[in-house]
């Protein structure tokens, strides 16, 4: 219980300093002393129930995150919006301040869309570090099938956490999380009212389809790829076959539009 009310104490300065407010201007933004503020930060005392309500609305937390995760471990609040409230996602660094990128791996994977907003299911992620990916919240997904070639089956998209819809860029590739489908990892085309995601496979074979953005939980922009398979001269050979192909396909639509 101790551990709980210290926690809380912590995260409430340090949640109270990411906004930017002194504890004068916090006490005054709930009518409340500076002093009594000054107490429940030093844990001296603990704010009542109906006080936690309003600070799980205020920074948009559930309670159980305010009390039970040490927030002081992150410089901002990679989150994302579920009914109203932020689900945190910390972003955790190792001895030398890199960040830890969660891997879900393939088993994980198949339990993702159940675990996505639970912090333990997270926490339990094995982290790997990448000192050139900074300034954002990442996690690596695990690729299946071939619809993303040239990318193997067994392959690693790392993404960039997208928080806001809006900043989708157009024809750029996405790992994406729909209620009905789960984890996919496409092209991305948003309507002209960011209403509808238009998904494209890179592989010809694959018929492109569409979601609604109210269905899109996560989004995560590809930043790099990791092969943890070889590819075969075959492979290699056939991969240059549907590059030549694609610059038809586009050559030949040119003309198409030209006419």
């Amino acid at each position: 219980m101790k551990d709980i009310v210290s926690r809380l104490a912590k995260n409430i300065a340090h949640l109270r300093k990411l906004k930017g407010f002194t504890q004068e201007e916090f006490a005054d933004e709930f009518n409340i002393k500076k002093s009594r503020l000054g107490a429940w930060e030093e844990n001296r005392s603990s704010p009542p129930v109906e006080m936690l309500v309003i600070l799980s609305d205020f920074f948009k937390l559930p309670i159980d995150i305010l009390i039970r995760h040490d927030l002081t471990r992150v410089e901002s609040i990679p989150s994302i919006n579920i009914g109203g409230q932020r689900i945190l996602f910390p972003v955790q660094v190792d001895s030398k301040n890199n960040d830890n990128i969660e891997m879900v791996t393939l088993k994980a994977s198949a339990g993702y869309l159940n675990g996505y907003s639970d912090p333990d299911f997270i926490e339990e992620l094995p982290r790997i570090g990448l000192p050139f990916l900074r300034n954002g919240k990442f996690r690596a997904f695990p690729i299946k099938g071939d619809s993303m070639l040239p990318l193997k089956d067994g392959s690693f998209i790392i993404g960039k956490f997208v928080e806001d819809k809006s900043e989708i860029r157009k024809g750029h590739t996405y790992i994406v999380l729909t209620k009905e489908d789960g984890l996919v990892y496409k092209r991305v085309y948003p309507d002209k009212y960011q209403k509808v995601l238009h998904l494209h496979s890179d592989n010809p074979r694959y018929e492109p389809y569409s979601v609604p953005a109210r269905d899109v939980l996560e989004l995560w922009e590809f930043t790099c790829s990791i092969n943890t398979k070889e590819f075969e001269k075959e492979e290699t050979d056939m991969t240059k076959m549907m590059d030549m192909l694609t610059v038809v396909k586009s050559e030949l639509e040119n003309l198409k539009k030209k006419k």
